[in-house]
């Protein structure tokens, strides 16, 4: 579409129902405070409902129910946050890279390179590499041997496949994300630790999203596998052998120890950490700064660790945690006593 979209177009885009005027043009996105004419905003969180009144913007996408009252132009739709999310790509200014090789590109005689690819300044492909017909590999680029890359997906500058990676369709990756890098695998010999070649590869699925400086290592044996629709924040560590599955997502700074299995439609909020060889089955939510110690069998959502206070409150806190064993073992003693006394109790009673 054009740089100005017009309202009715944006409707039909989005199956919605228009309230104001279809030839009104629109030309961004902002939010409900900072929107001006021409821009369109909208409303998800009933927090800011407040500065719906007072927007200045041209259009907004609301709920059925939260567009009585407002007398501006409004798109209705099921889901606000949804439509914004849809419309977003309309208006998205970043640069699409023409087809074709940079000529300070390095490409192996016999790696395979679409003509519709896109190959950045200095990028760097290796030996029976593949890269399907869509790609965008930025400049810096490093693609090592026998790497696969599937249709329509975009590589930001800087991005570092080692050997063996293999990519599905439509597949983004940021700037700074380390696929396929040797696992942490050591064995002890009488205190020297004797590394452990890390000869399996990476599974990428289709529609993955991985953040800015995330590293996805390479498997001991068998593949580290990340499932299709997986999406993945900035400065995330996947350790060797792990697994994702399908539509699971992670905030930054999660990190995942080795031959961990995650399930389908999880959830892990930032700073979430597992320990190694454990699973995660479906549809599990793990707030922030969780460390996952065991298995998790039962859908639902999980934490661990204390929220914040104010700090004189949480060294009173702490000191009394640090007396729970102790704690724990008087009550037990009381409780022996206690028993004691009411059997004796009992006994008189009954005598």
């Amino acid at each position: 579409m054009s740089a100005t979209i017009k309202l009715g177009q944006l409707a039909e885009f989005l199956g919605a129902t228009l309230r104001g005027a279809a030839d009104r043009g629109i030309t961004g996105l902002a939010t409900l405070q900072e929107a001006g004419p021409g821009q369109v905003s909208f409303l998800a969180n009933p927090q800011y409902r407040k500065f719906l009144a007072e927007t200045h913007a041209s259009a907004v996408l609301l709920k059925p129910a939260d567009a009585e009252g407002f007398a501006g132009d409004a798109l209705l739709v099921p889901d606000p946050y949804l439509a914004y999310a849809r419309i977003s790509h309309l208006f998205d200014p970043k640069p699409k890279a023409a087809p074709g090789v940079h000529p300070t590109a390095v490409i192996a005689a016999d790696a395979q390179v679409d003509p519709m690819a896109s190959v950045g300044a200095f990028a760097v492909i290796e030996s029976g590499a593949q890269i399907a017909a869509g790609v965008t590999i930025g400049a810096h680029c490093f693609i090592g041997a026998r790497c696969e890359i599937g249709a329509g997906g975009w590589l930001a500058p800087r991005v570092t496949l080692y050997h063996d990676v293999r990519i599905g369709e439509r597949v983004v990756i940021q700037s700074g994300a380390v696929l396929g890098g040797e696992g942490f695998g050591f064995a002890n010999e009488k205190g020297i630790w004797q590394k452990i070649a890390q000869i399996g590869g990476v599974l990428i699925g289709d529609d993955v999203e991985i953040g800015v400086n995330t590293a996805i290592d390479r498997g001991a044996l068998a593949d580290t596998r990340i499932g299709n629709g997986v999406k993945l924040d900035n400065q995330i560590q996947i350790a060797h052998n792990v697994q994702i599955g399908d539509h699971t997502a992670m905030a930054a700074c999660v990190g995942i120890s080795g031959s961990s299995k995650i399930g389908k439609h999880c959830m892990l909020a930032g700073g979430v950490g597992l320990v190694g060889h454990i699973e995660i089955c479906d549809n599990v939510f793990i707030t922030g700064m969780t460390m996952v110690t065991h298995s998790i069998t039962e859908p639902g959502a999980y934490s661990s660790g204390t929220a914040m206070q104010p700090a004189a409150e949480w060294r009173k806190s702490a000191a009394r945690i640090r007396k729970l064993d102790e704690t724990a073992r008087r009550l037990q003693k009381l409780e022996k006593i206690v028993e004691t006394v009411t059997s004796g109790a009992q006994a008189s009673s009954d005598g």
